[in-house]
């Protein structure tokens, strides 16, 4: 690795960052010596905790921050937190997300609806927007990967509002890229299948859920958060300078069953 391609003094926010691929992609933020806030809410300080002690221990500066990214306060208030801390930020990362609850569109109430797309769809919407406000004129380059899902375009039944807002997620991806390649912000998401976190609980727990699950994928077996924080580095650095609204599908293969057996 050349010193050019290294993150050595850039900043960057992952939101969700206490746990599974936001936590990882902080480890692996920070052993590129990247500084790096920690946003999480609700019991997960501890986690939080742990992962900032941990891209020290890696020799980076990091801070948590207790924040809902879904508001327009809470998302100020991690970029102010950033910014008297750290400084700057040049590089976001939009993992915080939430899971679709296997409730059919006939029985899904309003408040899963929008919980969902609010947490998945909206905050990022609100991180970007806020990072864009904050870079543009700085004379800066800036990157914003946003953690999406192979379910951006593959629907599963039980997950309308999961699946709709990976999908919006997608759009806004594009739509961002499009709107400031030109002012040095380069835009990409991650599409990984299924992962070894907190949404696979039941698969980390029982060896035959696991065996079940992913007999369906080619590769027979599931990422880990490391293999989803390594491609996120790499949509970071100066190896991916010339990608932008792209979405890299990260899945064993998984999305080459889509059709198989009709």
């Amino acid at each position: 690795m050349s010193q050019d391609n290294a993150l050595h003094g850039a900043i960057a926010i992952v939101t969700g960052g206490a746990t599974g691929i936001g936590a990882a992609t902080v480890k692996a933020l920070a052993a590129e010596g990247c500084a790096v806030v920690v946003d999480y809410v609700g019991d997960e300080k501890n986690a939080a905790q742990k992962v900032c002690a941990e891209a020290e221990r890696l020799g980076a500066r990091a801070i948590a921050v207790e924040r809902d990214i879904s508001t327009e306060d809470g998302v100020c208030a991690v970029f102010d937190a950033c910014q008297a801390q750290l400084g700057l930020a040049d590089i976001l990362v939009n993992s915080a997300g939430v899971n679709g609850q296997g409730i059919h569109v006939a029985d899904m109430p309003l408040e899963q609806w929008q919980k969902t797309l609010s947490v998945n769809l909206t905050g990022p919407f609100l991180c970007s927007r806020e990072f864009v406000r904050r870079l543009r004129g700085k004379n800066k380059t800036g990157r914003i990967v946003n953690v999406s899902s192979v379910h951006e375009d593959i629907v599963f039944k039980g997950f309308a509002d999961y699946d709709s807002s990976k999908a919006g997620l997608l759009s806004l991806t594009r739509t961002l890229a499009f709107e400031v390649a030109s002012i040095g912000i380069r835009v990409n998401a991650v599409s990984p299948g299924m992962v070894l976190t907190s949404m696979n609980e039941e698969a980390q727990d029982d060896p035959a859920a696991l065996e079940q699950k992913t007999e369906h994928i080619p590769m027979r077996r599931a990422a880990t958060p490391d293999d989803i924080a390594s491609i996120v580095v790499f949509l970071c650095k100066s190896d991916s300078a010339y990608i932008t609204g792209t979405s890299i599908r990260a899945d064993g293969g998984l999305s080459l069953n889509t059709g198989q057996g009709a």
